[in-house]
């Protein structure tokens, strides 16, 4: 049994530093007003007698946690063998760690997933939450508007749930499939088709409008096949293409994952990469474009910096509510600034979010050229 008896006080901390113990209770909950000569002596005397705060007397002063709720709308089996959503977390994980923060997981699947993950959001465990990976008329937004939490998305919104005040990271979907759709044609293909994601999901919607955005109209029947951001869904969808459409020269896909798959059929069916049908993906996820044979032409956007942006924003937000205590967010006067950002707009993740950011930041794409166009 530990015995908590030799556990270091913060009475202890004040008498090694020789300042109150407000003193210390102000620098150890990052309270302003103190001397820097006075905090010093107490972060100093902190490392020397290893004191480490009680959180929940913390939490008392502070009214925060230093927890975050991360939600992925998508069951375990997506989640931890989808390379996006590595690094998307990853991101999101290291901003959170930079700021002394916790993040938890929780992941919806069905019914009484999202009753769990309703209640434990309404508990007053966490201080906010980031929400990614969203499918349509899907009832995570209602239950974080409920729960009274700060709250910002990965991925553009498509819901109505009485508030117009989503704050929200999302990549430009749509320029990405455009520019995407626009080299294939550069290179003289003409019959272009498109390997659509989950179109209940916006990214995939946005892409699919990218493509058609390029297209001729008039054209005649559409060459598009449904997948649902799975290498066995490209798989699927490529052999529909081929069947339907067997003179297509060169293929959209929605992201690297059905790329990768697409490329195994059109291997399999014996036409050759990029000589009969070049092959565009999308994400640049590295542990599958540089891995696919041959190695995928892609659009890039920074999954990773998504997420630290997501979490940026929301403990920017969480911080001016702290200040202001005025235990309210969401609006878009929380983060700064009216409308929609613009690819590059509102700044970089790496770079930080500027003062003004507005409640929808919408990060740029490159595409990345290799040997499969």
């Amino acid at each position: 049994m530990t015995d908590t008896a030799q556990r270091p006080t913060l009475e202890a901390v004040a008498e090694r530093a020789g300042v109150s113990r407000a003193t210390v209770s102000r620098v150890v909950n990052g309270a302003h007003g103190v001397r820097e000569a006075l905090a010093e002596r107490v972060r100093r005397a902190v490392e020397e007698l290893g004191y480490v705060p009680n959180q929940a007397a913390r939490s008392l002063v502070t009214r925060r946690h230093r927890a975050v709720a991360v939600v992925a709308a998508e069951p375990e089996t997506r989640v931890f063998a989808d390379p996006y959503f590595a690094q998307q977390l990853r991101g999101i994980s290291k901003e959170l760690t930079a700021h002394d923060n916790q993040l938890v997981l929780l992941l919806t699947e069905g019914r009484e997933d999202h009753a769990r993950v309703g209640r434990y959001l309404a508990g007053g465990h966490v201080d906010g939450a980031l929400v990614f990976s969203l499918h349509l008329h899907d009832p995570l937004p209602g239950l974080v508007r409920g729960a009274g939490l700060p709250t910002v998305f990965g991925g553009r919104p498509d819901w109505d749930d009485g508030g117009d005040d989503v704050v929200y990271v999302d990549s430009d979907n749509r320029g990405g499939a455009r520019a995407a759709v626009r080299h294939l044609a550069a290179l003289g293909r003409t019959r272009i088709a498109h390997i659509a994601g989950p179109l209940d999901q916006t990214s995939a919607a946005d892409r699919l409008a990218g493509f058609r955005d390029v297209r001729a109209p008039g054209a005649g029947p559409e060459p598009m096949a449904h997948g649902d951001f799975t290498s066995h869904g490209g798989e699927r969808a490529m052999r529909e293409l081929l069947d339907r459409f067997p003179g297509t020269d060169a293929v959209f896909a929605a992201n690297d994952l059905t790329a990768a798959g697409a490329l195994r059929v059109l291997r399999e069916r014996g036409r050759r990469v990029p000589d009969d049908v070049a092959v565009v993906g999308f994400d640049d996820m590295l542990p599958v474009a540089e891995q696919t044979d041959p190695p995928l032409t892609t659009v890039r956007q920074d999954i990773e910096g998504m997420g630290r942006l997501m979490a940026r924003l929301l403990l920017r937000g969480l911080d001016d509510r702290t200040a202001e205590d005025t235990g309210a967010y969401g609006d878009a006067g929380t983060v700064g600034g009216e409308g929609a950002g613009t690819a590059g707009g509102a700044g970089t993740p790496d770079g930080g979010a500027p003062a003004t950011v507005p409640p929808g930041v919408i990060l740029p794409t490159t595409l990345v050229r290799r040997a499969t166009t």
